[in-house]
């Protein structure tokens, strides 16, 4: 099957999210509070508090944790403000 550019839309516009702001939005998406969260992830609500503000960095052992709990890939939290336009 070939695929022709003109048959489809182009995407809207994207915005940019902090790997902090991401898991803060997930997380209100679920409805949880960021105690909810840390009971989901054994990750204490301090340490999730500074994560959401951008205080401390992720890592990765976190970003998969958060995932986890969140039903994402761990990519959307570490790259979540990543963007292949130039």
């Amino acid at each position: 099957m070939k695929i022709n550019k003109k048959d489809f839309n182009e995407a809207g516009k994207t915005i940019q999210m902090s790997p902090g702001e991401m898991i803060k939005a997930l997380r209100e998406l679920k409805g949880w509070t960021q105690v909810d969260l840390a009971n989901e992830t054994g990750i204490s609500q301090a340490n999730i508090s500074s994560v959401e503000n951008d205080r401390v960095e992720i890592g990765k052992q976190r970003a998969i944790a958060l995932a986890e709990a969140l039903s994402v890939h761990p990519a959307s939290i570490m790259f979540a403000d990543y963007s292949d336009v130039a």
